[in-house]
């Protein structure tokens, strides 16, 4: 359906007989309409629930979308800010994944094309919840699997604020997840680890 190269990534987007449209990052498998949904709802509603009043929301990452969706079913959020470094990811979400990109028309999302980590750096003790909906830790990606990104997340949240993040999956990459949960440990008040299955 769509094939190209952004300024950062490979950008692909197919119709598979199974799973729908399927949107591919430098090779790798993002999001498909079939199992998206628990994804999604997994990032986005364990934090917002966790919280006693979440009323501003960061979302570094999530260009398809569907994260914001989901944020959008919470009525106590007064602010969403999605900081999306590639525009292009945007653009062919809200063409081919518009069940994912409608998470855009909330008049609550602020779109901001720019590296999340410098929005912190101007914006610290600002948000309930964090949210960074990350690609796989390769190209632009790594750095948010690395320590001092979480502690410029954490010193961007108010009191009482929640991070959650993309962290991989602990069948395939223990070797990422334990020495980064060992490390941001000993800033963070509590650090646990939660999964969902998704097929693809």
């Amino acid at each position: 359906m769509y094939h190209g190269k952004s300024e950062y990534q490979d950008v692909l987007v197919f119709k598979s007989t199974n799973y729908g449209v399927v949107l591919v990052l430098d090779g790798v498998i993002q999001v498909t309409e079939r199992d998206e949904f628990a994804y999604q709802e997994m990032i986005a509603h364990i934090p917002l629930f966790a919280h006693a009043d979440p009323k501003r929301v960061l979302v570094i990452g999530g260009g398809d979308g569907g994260v914001l969706r989901e944020i959008s079913r919470h009525p106590s959020v007064e602010e969403i800010v999605i900081c999306e470094l590639d525009k292009d990811v945007i653009d062919v979400s809200k063409k081919y994944l518009p069940s994912l990109a409608c998470g855009y028309d909330d008049p609550r999302v602020q779109v901001k094309i720019m590296d999340g980590a410098k929005f912190m750096e101007a914006n610290k003790d600002s948000f309930d919840v964090i949210i960074t909906d990350s690609s796989d830790p390769v190209g632009p990606a790594a750095v948010l699997f690395e320590t001092p990104f979480y502690k410029a997340m954490f010193a961007s949240l108010r009191e009482g604020g929640i991070i959650c993040t993309q962290g991989e999956c602990m069948w395939l990459h223990l070797d990422l997840v334990k020495p980064l949960i060992t490390s941001i440990s000993s800033f963070c008040t509590s650090v646990e680890y939660a999964y969902t299955t998704i097929p693809t």
